[in-house]
């Protein structure tokens, strides 16, 4: 018995990419060079409580314990949100009761700078 060839399937034509005229969702936030605050955060969030705790140095678990985060949202709220949206100098320091991350208001040169944060 011969075999027949089964015919070769074609392929989907792939349909345009759909574009959106929507804003960012995301709000441009700023901050007060004066006082180095969050000027459009808004009082008792937890985005100001944190940023106010790494002003006077925090550890993650005390970071923990007062937004209820766990510590990957602890880490990537450092990373993500203080050092780069931000753009706040965040950094971490080895202390006896485990590391330290804290803000420092003036900017450093690369080389005096301590060890960046996350």
């Amino acid at each position: 018995m011969t075999r027949t060839k089964s015919k070769r399937k074609t392929a989907p034509r792939s349909l345009p990419a759909k574009t959106t005229n929507r804003k960012s969702s995301r709000r441009p936030v700023t901050v007060d060079a004066s006082s180095g605050t969050l000027a459009k955060a808004r009082a008792g969030t937890k985005n100001a409580k944190v940023v106010a705790m790494l002003r006077e140095g925090a550890a993650i678990t005390a970071i923990m314990a007062a937004t209820g985060w766990q510590q990957h949202s602890v880490r990537g709220f450092l990373a993500g949100v203080v050092r780069k949206r931000l753009g706040l100098n965040l950094v971490s320091e080895q202390g006896p009761n485990g590391r330290v991350y804290r803000i420092i208001d003036e900017m450093a040169p690369k080389a005096d700078r301590v060890k960046q944060a996350a």
